[in-house]
Order: C-alpha cells, then sequence, then structure tokens
C-alpha cells in the first residue's frame, strides 16, 4: 500500500475513528545533546496508543570508532524490521511517525521504512504543536504492543557510500545538497563534529526551509519551486542528500517527494563520516 508522505492532524483523527485499519502511531522525539529527552517526553505524554522509537537504539545502529558511517549509520535492515515489528508493526501496518513540530526524526523514521520495502508509511504533518492546536490529547499510558511481521524487501530508497562521494568531487555526476544549517555549512559555530565546513561542490538547503511558520511543511508547489530554483534542471535521481549524520536530510527526502521529485539517494555518513576520513576534501573551513 503506497500512501502519500503527510497526513494532517484532522485526518489522522478521522482514521483513528475507523477500526478496521491497522494504524500505528511512532513516538520519534529525540534531542541530540540529551538522548534520553525524547523517552522521557514520551512517558510525560504522547498521543494515545503510540509507541516510541528511539533514534540512537532502533532508527540507527552501532556507531564506528574510525567515524565510517557517521554519527547514527544506518542500522541493519533485518534488524531495523525485527525492532519495528517488535513494535507492532506488520506488512499491513499503516505507520504515522511524529515528533514536535519540525519532523526531523519522524522523517528518519519514515525514510528507513520506504528503505526496507514498507511503503504504508506516512509524517504527521506539524507533529505534536499540530495535534494539540487540532484539539488532539496525550496520554501517559504505555501500550503493551501486539508484535507484528515485517519482512524487508527490496530496498526502493537508495543510498551512496563515502567513496562514491568522493569519486564525485571532482566529475560532478551528482549534486550534494547539505540540508545543516547555512552557519554550520560554512564551517561556523560547528558545535556537533570536530571539524567545520562542507563537501566541496555541495550546495545548502536547511531542512527548516521546507516549513512554514507554524511547523508544517509548504505546498507541494512551493517546495518544487524552491527545489527547482535551487538545484536548475538537474533531475532529482542526480541528487544526494546529507547533513551531519543521515537524520535532517531525510527531512529534505521527505520534502522533495511532497513536491513530487523522487529518486534522489541518501548519503548516510553525511559530514559525521566525511570530516573523519583522512584526505576527504573539505571547504568552508
Amino acid at each position: 500500500m503506497s500512501v502519500s508522505p503527510l497526513i494532517s492532524a484532522e485526518q489522522l483523527q478521522d482514521l483513528l475513528r475507523q477500526p478496521s485499519l491497522h494504524v500505528l502511531l511512532i513516538d520519534c522525539r529525540y534531542v541530540l545533546t540529551d538522548p534520553a529527552a525524547g523517552a522521557q517526553a514520551y512517558a510525560q505524554g504522547h498521543i494515545l496508543g503510540a509507541v516510541y522509537a528511539d533514534l540512537g537504539e532502533i532508527l540507527s545502529g552501532p556507531a564506528n570508532q574510525t567515524g565510517l558511517g557517521g554519527r547514527h549509520p544506518l542500522p541493519d535492515p533485518q534488524r531495523f524490521a525485527k525492532d519495528m515489528a517488535a513494535l507492532g508493526v506488520s506488512q499491513s501496518t499503516l505507520v504515522v511517525a511524529y515528533d514536535t513540530g519540525e519532523s526531523v526524526f519522524a522523517s528518519r523514521l519514515w525514510w528507513l521504512m520506504r528503505w526496507i520495502g514498507h511503503e504504508a508509511v506516512c509524517v504527521l504533518d506539524g507533529g505534536l504543536q499540530a495535534w494539540l492546536k487540532a484539539g488532539g490529547e496525550l496520554s501517559s499510558q504505555t501500550p503493551q504492543p501486539t508484535p507484528g511481521a515485517l519482512s524487508v524487501h527490496q530496498p526502493s530508497r537508495p543510498t551512496v557510500g563515502f567513496e562514491q562521494v568522493l569519486g564525485n568531487v571532482s566529475d560532478s555526476k551528482l549534486q550534494v545538497l547539505d540540508a545543516r544549517s547555512p552557519d554550520r555549512f560554512r564551517g561556523e559555530n560547528e558545535t556537533m563534529d570536530p571539524v567545520g565546513g562542507h563537501i566541496p561542490g555541495a550546495l545548502n538547503r536547511h531542512y527548516k526551509d521546507n516549513l512554514d511558520a507554524d511547523g508544517r511543511f509548504k505546498t507541494p508547489s512551493q517546495l518544487r519551486a524552491e527545489f527547482q530554483a535551487l538545484l536548475g534542471d538537474r533531475p532529482a535521481h542526480q541528487l544526494v542528500h546529507q547533513c551531519g549524520s543521515g537524520v535532517s536530510a531525510c527531512h529534505n527526502l521527505l520534502a522533495m517527494e511532497v513536491a513530487g521529485l523522487y529518486g534522489s539517494a541518501l548519503y548516510p555518513g553525511s559530514w559525521s563520516e566525511w570530516c573523519r576520513q583522512p584526505g576527504a576534501p573539505i571547504e568552508g573551513s
């Protein structure tokens, strides 16, 4: 089942009134500077029936001391599917991911589900802020999910690795798009990684530029116009998304799909991998 990448709070409320549908809400709240904060926020209050998926424990694999894979490497796909099944996801489940208002971590879950071939997944547009504004309530009850059965299918979302991005610095067959803030892209105010700057030839599209003032995604036509103004006539399948560690890059990937621009790839290791590799060229540091 293929669904739209976004769902509004009002649409979600309507879906939850239909008991025949298997809808699973997954809370993805996380704070990069305080890894325990997301689980604590979930315990204090979440959408009724939602389960929690931690970025560090479920939405990422173990970090490598060499820096390969970055701060938040992709999880093993089989392990990820097993973890999702333990939360209650089956082949027929419609997964609805949410976090606060920016949907960064929900976008990571959305991309991972698509990556393992589960197309029935969407992000709550505007996150918990939109849910509460629409009159939705929160609960502190922790559900006991019934384990599902989830298989890994042919990956439907492409990835590229360090060597491919390194080779691209000279041949420029692909366009790298960096989702970090403009100051970090320039090499300023770098607090997450040991070296500031960006991959040579990369363009910058801060993930926050995908959102309106209320935290919801801009309209498809507006997003499409903005991406095309930045990328020119380069097709989406020649685009590689990166950020600090492959998380907020998923926000740009989601925004492009909202805009109807399909086929671009994720560089999972992103800057946190790139800046730790000997000989990797750097601009802006």
